[in-house]
């Protein structure tokens, strides 16, 4: 099963992929890097995830980091400790590709630098988070990334990084005019942290092949959403990998035939952090208007940079562009509570560009951005729908809501989360079951 994100990410994936491990063998990550990050609520305790998949939480679930991630192993060490001093076993269960590319501190001085040469000359940021991924993949799609596994080989390590940061410095320093990275310790630190990660890299493809021969139950875990995807997003405000469902099998080393039901995450309004297109955002910093309780009743701030969160109504146009794109059986919509207490709820049906309807959003983020969005009116709630745990507990107007969101996305509800801990949950349809 795969489980990605239907908007611009920050959906509430972490939460939905811990309780759905309760019937998981093993959770893999398949894209992005520590750009990502799940918050995770269990008993009441709150854990930030960015790069270990979010499996590691369950006793027992192995967890899987796939090629198609890149890995900064520095801040692998850090989340690795971070998650043993609270009493989690990870080394025996996390398992990470040897091909994964390294993020090196020169790709995070050209990540920071690039944004602030762009901020410079009048382009405007792309909103990065500045961790030096994308320019992680740019060297895995030039051929010259360092990657997991040349942490094995201190020779050919040193010959990579040499060559890799003698290009990163030129660019550093002649085009962006930016301080160089230091080659004696970025290598000497690398040989530290291979003593840590050496022993966790596998054939992890392989691994998850044999463990679908045992019939278990596999977890793709997606990082970002479909909007953000490098390919289907709103290009150039986008992230760097793919984040669909169909990159789970080429990020992770199987075949398309092992994805059997793909879950796609749907906040129950809209938010996202960074630059870019955005039809049905509402300001958030005006108090009293609904855009101010979004962003403060659902607490929007970025997991991994505490960016405010740009929020806005829920964008059925955008979620039948994202269902397309990921081929979704069931989509679990997530902090329905937020809306608790509005009157009236909005949902952006479509847009009007250059005097025409249209009813899914377009691929160019230009033509996003002079979309004027086209809204439907519907009632809303008084009652609480926190903590909720059936259907039947939700108050009439909040199950219309969901099933108009059905209706005009054109993929039916399989689950809902009223709240952040794992218990607060709505199954209508289990997707392991699915």
């Amino acid at each position: 099963m795969v489980v990605v994100g239907n908007q611009w990410g920050d959906e509430g994936k972490g939460k939905v992929v811990d309780w759905l491990t309760d019937q998981a063998h093993g959770v893999v990550r398949f894209q992005g890097g520590h750009n990502a990050g799940h918050t995770l609520v269990i008993n009441g305790q709150k854990t930030a995830l960015q790069l270990i998949p979010s499996g590691i939480m369950r006793a027992g679930v192995a967890c899987y980091i796939g090629n198609g991630v890149v890995v900064d192993p520095g801040h692998l060490a850090t989340e690795i400790a971070r998650l043993e001093a609270v009493g989690i076993e990870v080394r025996s269960r996390l398992r990470i590709s040897e091909s994964c590319p390294l993020v090196l501190p020169s790709h995070v001085a050209l990540d920071v630098a690039r944004e602030l040469s762009r901020e410079t000359r009048g382009q405007g940021k792309i909103g990065t988070t500045g961790k030096g991924i994308g320019p992680a993949y740019e060297d895995k799609v030039a051929r010259r990334a360092v990657r997991a596994q040349d942490l094995k080989h201190p020779q050919r390590l040193h010959d990579k990084l040499r060559e890799t940061l003698d290009l990163h410095n030129f660019m550093l320093r002649e085009y962006l005019h930016a301080q160089p990275i230091e080659f004696t310790p970025t290598y000497e630190r690398l040989l530290e942290l291979a003593a840590g990660v050496v022993p966790l890299l596998a054939d992890v493809g392989h691994l998850i092949h044999l463990g679908h021969e045992r019939g278990e139950r596999l977890l793709f875990e997606g990082a970002q959403g479909t909007l953000l995807d490098v390919d289907h997003g709103t290009y150039p405000f986008v992230t760097s990998s793919n984040c669909v469902a169909g990159n789970a099998a080429a990020g992770s080393g199987v075949g398309p035939g092992y994805l059997h039901y793909v879950l796609g995450i749907t906040k129950a309004y809209t938010t996202r952090v960074g630059s870019g297109p955005f039809p049905s955002e509402l300001p958030i910093d005006q108090p009293g208007t609904v855009g101010h309780h979004l962003h403060t009743v659902g607490q929007e701030r970025g997991t991994v940079t505490g960016r405010p969160r740009r929020c806005g109504w829920i964008d059925t146009a955008a979620l039948k562009r994202a269902n397309i794109i990921n081929s979704t059986s069931g989509q679990c919509i997530t902090k329905l509570d937020v809306l608790d207490g509005l009157p009236e709820i909005r949902i952006c049906v479509g847009y009007t560009l250059d005097g025409r309807d249209i009813d899914v959003l377009p691929l160019d983020a230009d033509d996003i951005a002079r979309c004027q969005p086209r809204y439907e009116t519907v009632p809303g709630w008084s009652e609480t729908t926190a903590g909720a745990t059936r259907w039947a507990q939700l108050p009439q107007a909040a199950r219309s809501y969901l099933e108009r969101i059905a209706e005009l996305s054109g993929t039916p509800i399989a689950m809902v989360s009223t709240g952040p801990d794992r218990e607060h949950t709505i199954v209508l349809q289990h997707p392991f079951e699915g």
